[in-house]
């Protein structure tokens, strides 16, 4: 894979270029930001910037009053390679919390291999309807803990949207032993791109090492093949960035949420 090139293809397609996410969401170019703008239930925040020194702390000062005045929490999703190199400091002056720290990963996705064979009694069912959402949510809160209720409830509104509004931009899953919902996963298309994004994948504790995390990849790399996209993109966790690694995929860059809430 040429680094360079992919990086460059990632930069273009899926933050300068954005078409958004469906929904309610809105892509909105001003000045030299790219950024999108939704419901509460979205996402909500700044995508791509080009400024220096000279501007960035007034770029900064006109987002958060467009997402206040709005009254929506936002992210301005901050990549390794973007500058000013101090915007990092910049943002936590202005208020703006910073989240984990994420590794940007990318495979094509006809070099992965094939899935392990998942084990005995758990199969993957589809989420199509409020009733597989449902099961996303009890897996999500079975992998992370109560403690993540309030994100688990937010993705499950996002989930449902998208079935409802833009069903064809998603593809969503969670791995069932018998009747528990043990791992619950996602894929976003990006229509016009050469990119799908990986979400989710969290397993229940007592089901971690089985293979059920890199079946899922496995299962959303093959739709993704068949509906014409050539890469996988993953935003890793350090959970997670291990089992990517062994699968083939290679990093690009990091990103770090930076979070303003109102």
């Amino acid at each position: 894979m040429d680094h360079a090139a992919v990086l460059a293809a990632y930069d273009r397609q899926i933050r300068h270029d954005s078409q958004g996410e469906g929904g309610d969401t809105r892509v909105e170019r001003t000045g030299d930001v790219v950024r999108v703008t939704g419901s509460a239930h979205d996402w909500n925040g700044v995508l791509w910037a080009d400024i220096d020194a000279s501007t960035a702390d007034a770029v900064i000062a006109e987002q958060v009053r467009h997402y206040t005045a709005a009254g929506r929490e936002f992210e301005w999703k901050l990549h390794s390679y973007d500058r000013p190199a101090d915007l990092a400091d910049r943002l936590l002056a202005a208020g703006f919390q910073a989240d984990p720290v994420e590794t940007v990963m990318v495979a094509e996705a006809a070099s992965l291999p094939a899935g392990p064979q998942l084990p005995d009694g758990v199969r993957l069912l589809p989420v199509t309807d409020e009733a597989g959402v449902r099961l996303m949510s009890e897996a999500h809160l079975a992998a992370f803990g109560a403690d993540d209720a309030a994100l688990s409830e937010h993705l499950a509104r996002r989930v449902l949207a998208q079935l409802a509004t833009a069903p064809d931009e998603i593809v969503a899953v969670v791995a069932m032993a018998g009747d528990r919902p043990v791992c619950g996963a996602r894929m976003e298309f990006r229509p016009g791109t050469d990119f799908a994004g990986l979400w989710g994948g969290g397993t229940d504790p007592q089901w971690r090492g089985k293979g059920i995390y890199r079946a899922m990849v496995a299962h959303r790399a093959r739709i993704a093949i068949e509906r014409g996209y050539r890469y996988l993109q993953v935003d890793a966790s350090d959970d997670s960035r291990p089992i990517l690694d062994r699968l083939g995929f290679t990093t690009l860059c990091t990103t770090t949420p930076y979070v303003y809430r109102p």
